[in-house]
């Protein structure tokens, strides 16, 4: 069984402001987001049959800062399983919590 890389498509969730600067990840909350979650998900032993596998995850961050998946967008039933396994109710560390706010995350595991 080969073990497959997970890539997070963070670009979603940039939104305006400079990715270049030295401390963007604690200026910019949805990309800290993505990198945390990229942690998250990093360790999988999904086994991919095609080339690839994708997924666009719906999630809000809830008042005591833990991911609350909604939905997950995908045609693989088992990634499905993995991605809310795996972060539904993990908390992160967000200086700001906006309560109900939606996010929508890619993401990609390549062969």
């Amino acid at each position: 069984m080969r073990k497959f890389s997970l890539i997070l498509v963070a670009a979603a969730l940039l939104v305006s402001g400079s990715i270049f600067a030295n401390d963007s990840d604690i200026k910019d909350p949805q990309k800290s987001l993505a990198t945390q979650i990229g942690e998250i998900l990093k360790e999988n032993q999904l086994v991919v049959d095609n080339y690839e596998l994708t997924a666009e995850v719906l999630f809000t961050v809830n008042s005591k800062a833990e991911i609350v998946v909604i939905s997950v967008d995908t045609g693989d039933s088992d990634l499905e399983s993995f991605v809310k396994g795996k972060l539904n109710y993990k908390k992160v560390q967000l200086e700001e919590v906006v309560v109900g706010r939606m996010y929508r995350l890619p993401v990609r595991i390549k062969a």
